[in-house]
């Protein structure tokens, strides 16, 4: 470690081959507390490249529980968090549009870190099972079109690395490369980010991994397609910048995506939404963001026929019958 440290600390990048040896370092135990820190706390000074990114990308992946579902054409979608908006939660909402529009769906994710409900805690309210058990993932996607990856059942490594972030207690690279480790290597992602920098730094290291992605970002700091203003997405093939009228969809207030104070109070949100109580702008917000990740599911179609199919997923309640089957073969 002290030579790349030396080697940092002169202002040098790691290609993706030494950042991927550091990571897979650091989760094996190899390095103490404080150089961990010391590493950590250089992409704190400067500007992490893509290629250090995809480096540690590549590491978390090589060090996860390896979960084969490569027969199935899979999309994860998600955010990186961050943006300390409280929001409902869009992106689990989206995954269940999009599975009740006939993608296959494999999200992963995490309890709430900076907000008071995150999609492991949705899930496990509504009485999904975590697990890694390629059979029982595999039978869900087969039956409802979507599974879940509860991310500390496939992260193990995460434990010698945990204890060093609690006590940096700032930002590291690991709060943004979480949407990249999806243990399923998904060949499709949506992804929301934080921020325009953010937004860029992924749409560089997705271009050398290969994934076939959307990278979106609302222009006033939301990590989703906020319909509060304007906002940009990347994709393979270009990059936009669109409005709320250019889906065919109002403009919102703020106000309209608060996410609720409290599990059983985001539980009460999320579930209206999906069976079809939600208010116009609730359900607007999750078709919006719905139909992007069917448009990258599914380039050739347009995008004002995703806006279709995640509506009617939405509103014929498919993606509300997906949850409930899925709960159902919960035994």
């Amino acid at each position: 470690m002290k030579d790349i440290l030396n080697y940092l600390f002169e202002g040098k990048a790691l290609t993706r081959e030494q950042a991927r040896e550091s990571l897979a370092n650091f989760a094996s135990g190899t390095y103490s507390e404080s150089e961990m820190s010391s590493f950590l706390t250089v992409f704190n000074m400067r500007k992490i490249k893509p290629e250090e990114l995809a480096g540690f990308r590549d590491a978390m992946l090589d060090l996860a529980v390896q979960i084969d579902l490569v027969d199935y054409n899979l999309i994860d979608v998600c955010g990186t968090g961050g943006d300390e908006k409280n929001t409902f939660n869009i992106s689990t909402l989206s995954a269940f549009v999009v599975a009740g529009a006939g993608a296959k769906v494999v999200k992963h994710g995490n309890y709430a870190v900076s907000s008071p409900c995150g999609s492991s805690n949705i899930f496990e309210h509504f009485g999904y099972q975590f697990s890694n058990d390629p059979s029982k993932l595999q039978q869900e996607i087969e039956k409802t079109n979507i599974c879940y990856l509860h991310a500390p059942l496939f992260h193990p490594a995460m434990k010698n690395i945990a204890p060093v972030r609690k006590v940096l207690k700032v930002k590291t690279f690991f709060n943004i490369l979480g949407p990249m480790v999806n243990p399923a290597r998904p060949k499709n992602q949506l992804i929301g980010v934080f921020s325009e920098e953010v937004q860029q730094l992924y749409a560089e290291v997705y271009k050398q991994i290969g994934v076939n992605h959307i990278i979106v970002y609302s222009l006033d700091g939301y990590d989703e397609i906020s319909l509060t203003g304007d906002f940009r997405y990347i994709s393979l093939q270009k990059q936009e910048l669109l409005t709320p009228d250019s889906l065919g969809l109002l403009k919102i207030d703020h106000i309209e995506l608060f996410g609720g104070n409290t599990v059983q109070e985001a539980a009460g949100i999320f579930e209206d939404i999906l069976s079809g109580n939600g208010t116009d702008a609730q359900q607007n917000v999750v078709v919006a963001n719905s139909a992007m990740a069917l448009k990258c599911y599914y380039p050739e179609k347009s995008l004002e026929d995703c806006i279709f199919m995640a509506s009617e997923s939405l509103k014929s309640k498919k993606a509300y019958q997906t949850l409930k089957q899925l709960i159902k073969i919960q035994t």
